[in-house]
């Protein structure tokens, strides 16, 4: 065979590569750094930068009238789909409810392969506190890693779906649970977990092998107790910021979402969790800076050892956690070359920081915030607004719990120079005046924040949000849009000048990078929570988004989530994909739907259970089933459901776990009394539903 025949064969090779559906490239891991190939998606932010942006341009804001659906695929038993979609060599890996995963032919359509973890038939009392949500999975040389609920880090076969390795995270039965998405680099893959609020817990983050799944690392975020040793000297340093007896609160910090590895410094940047419980009064009397609560944390991505570290709350008392996305942007101030962090977090203010050495360069206001009015530049701490920690026992604070970002994904375009933040204006009603302070201590599996919440709904009016074009440089808006309701998808730009995100009305929207100009929407007849991402197959571009309702907003929220009408299990959840020219139509869809409370009028009312009820709705039932009896759209609104009529049907799926295989936990503990008072509890919320439906 001549040279010329060698080279052709071996170059049909190549091509077959790409075009055979379900035959992967060689992995390259340096395009997890290539800010200029837009043809995969290989990480949680497209690239290790997390800037969520793709040079691909085919769909610009000159061509996007052009743009349409061109195919959809349904995703059966999903209830919430909030993850990043992965594109990998024209495979898609979407993630849906309880951590399933779907492998999609992106050419065929043809679901490849579909892995189910059985999250709900293993959790055990975690089910209690996990909610459905996943927010995605990793990536690394031909495997996928897919985190559970429940707590186990899964390595996945990424051509067949077949399980490679399976390990545990966390303590089983616990109250640590796991929605974020891992991260892969280097041959490790590392995973945080949550828990914050629903027991004593003390977060932390691991880093496993990819080819094995054996521990390499373990990087604890808080203190443990000093009479067990500390587990390195980072340890000991926090532990001088703590006072009493944190340990047996837990301290928090979980990292629950944000983790960005920097191949510049070999770092890993963590974003670490608010206090276990909220209330520094309980978890350390006598204030402190309480590290590393609500901080960037930068580790050795090898080692796992402390490098620096930011704080951008000091004794953080709101649930103010700085788990939102860490953004590495390199850019020009003044002719200097800066090597920058971007972090918009739950309080309020935009950061940049030195990535090198953690040292803050600015930090300004995106959105509403009375808890504090500036961070001073000399001592990088915030000046806080006297009587902002409920000291009297209630304030009303801007930002709420919901903060002003949360976990939905801002995105950098280097062409434009912005950030592209969903924003809220909401603030939060902190009370802590029925609390015993002094003798409070969670015991897990249920809601303990130190801090009144859940037993009342909060109005759909609440508050406001919004997209906005944010100039770090002059640390203002260039542009804003705002949006219906308080919770809407996470965003993604590219270098069509085109920034998209999808709203909790249903519309998936594009608009001009630059200005803020709407050029495109699309109405995918159900409320979008998932971020959009862009690939490439055979040279033509794509857009790909998960469509259906979900995240806290539609568990705990109440009216602010169920105001867009998506309730429980009436809208189909599907993965959309878009190109230009795209001439495919949606399948049927059921219009918003309002949810009708029911009632038996001879059903008589009492007092005491109903007060019963509520301090059992307060601890367990409202995380999942939304505040005041009014569920955000994530799990059944049990003022409109049958069971709740039928006390012996009621108490089948509270304390005999009828229902655990769809996700509803069971609650052994509870007297068949217990059941009577949450039954009067809700059936209260459903008259008073009733009569004021009545009156209008």
């Amino acid at each position: 065979m001549s040279y010329r025949s060698r080279l052709s064969a071996a170059s049909l090779i190549f091509l077959l590569a790409f075009l055979i559906p379900g035959q992967a490239a060689a992995f390259d891991p340096a395009e997890l750094d290539d800010e200029t190939n837009g043809t995969n998606w290989l990480t949680h932010g497209r690239t290790h930068s997390e800037q969520r942006y793709s040079p691909l341009d085919e769909i610009n804001a000159d061509s996007i009238s052009k743009l349409g659906l061109a195919w959809s695929v349904d995703l059966p038993d999903a209830r919430q789909l909030v993850s990043t979609t992965l594109a990998i060599d024209g495979i898609l890996y979407v993630t849906s409810s309880f951590s399933v995963v779907t492998a999609i032919d992106a050419r065929t359509q043809k679901v490849l392969w579909r892995y189910d973890p059985q999250v709900t038939m293993k959790a055990g009392k975690t089910l209690r506190v996990l909610w459905s949500t996943s927010r995605g999975v990793a990536y690394w040389d031909g495997k996928i890693f897919v985190p559970t609920g429940d707590g186990r880090l899964i390595g996945l076969d990424a051509k067949t779906g077949a399980e490679l390795w399976s390990t545990m995270t966390v303590e089983p039965d616990s109250y640590y649970y796991i929605t974020g998405a891992p991260r892969a680099f280097n041959g490790k893959v590392v995973i945080g977990n949550g828990g914050t609020e629903m027991g004593p817990a003390r977060g932390y983050v691991t880093a496993y092998d990819a080819n094995t799944g054996e521990q390499i690392w373990r990087f604890f975020i808080v203190p443990g107790n000093p009479d067990d040793g500390f587990e390195d000297n980072a340890m000991k340093m926090a532990a001088k910021t703590w006072n009493g007896e944190w340990w047996k609160h837990g301290g928090g910090g979980n990292v629950w979402n944000a983790m960005t590895y920097d191949p510049d410094y070999n770092h890993l940047y963590l974003g670490t969790g608010n206090g276990s419980p909220w209330n520094q009064r309980i978890r350390s009397p006598g204030g402190g800076d309480n590290l590393f609560l609500c901080s960037i944390v930068a580790l050795d991505a090898d080692t796992g050892k402390y490098k620096w570290h930011y704080q951008t709350v000091p004794g953080e008392a709101w649930d103010y956690n700085s788990a939102m996305d860490i953004v590495s942007v390199d850019f020009k101030v003044q002719d200097r070359d800066v090597k920058a962090i971007m972090h918009a977090p739950k309080n309020g203010f935009f950061y940049i920081i030195n990535r090198s050495n953690g040292k803050l360069l600015s930090a300004r206001p995106f959105a509403k915030i009375t808890w504090a009015s500036e961070v001073d530049m000399k001592t990088g701490r915030p000046v806080e607004r006297p009587g902002a920690r409920y000291e009297d026992g209630e304030e009303l604070v801007w930002p709420g719990p919901l903060g002003a970002h949360n976990w939905a994904p801002m995105s950098w375009n280097p062409n434009t120079k912005l950030m592209y933040i969903p924003y809220h204006d909401a603030p939060g009603l902190y009370n802590d005046s029925k609390i015993k302070t002094a003798t409070f201590q969670a015991t897990g599996h249920k809601f303990e924040a130190g801090v009144s919440f859940g037993a009342d709904d909060a109005p759909a009016d609440s508050g406001t949000s919004g997209l906005m074009g944010w100039d770090p440089l002059t640390q203002s808006a260039t542009w804003k849009i705002p949006n219906p309701g308080m919770w809407h998808g996470g965003t993604m730009t590219t270098g069509g000048n085109l920034v998209f995100q999808g709203r909790a009305d249903g519309l998936l929207l594009a608009y001009r990078a630059d200005n803020g100009e709407k050029v495109w929407e699309y109405n995918a007849k159900h409320g979008i929570s998932a971020p959009p991402i862009t690939y490439a197959v055979d040279g033509k571009q794509y857009i790909a988004l998960p469509v259906g309702w979900g995240g806290g907003i539609a568990m705990t929220a109440g009216s602010i989530g169920a105001q867009h009408g998506w309730p429980y299990g009436v809208h189909p959840r599907r993965l959309l994909v878009f190109a230009l020219d795209g001439k495919a139509d949606l399948p049927p869809t059921p219009p918003p739907t309002a949810v009708v409370a029911i009632d038996d009028p001879e059903f008589v009312l009492d007092d005491a259970l109903i007060a019963r009820g509520t301090e059992i709705w307060s601890d367990t039932c409202f995380w999942c089933h939304g505040g005041g009896a009014v569920s955000g759209g994530g799990t059944p609104d049990l003022r409109a459901s049958k069971i709740v009529l039928d006390l012996k049907a009621m108490s089948q799926v509270v304390r005999k776990g009828a229902l655990v295989p769809r996700g509803m936990p069971q609650f052994e503990e509870y007297t068949e009394n217990d059941v009577l008072a949450i039954q009067h509890f809700v059936r209260s919320k459903a008259r008073l539903e009733l009569n004021a439906a009545k009156a209008e």
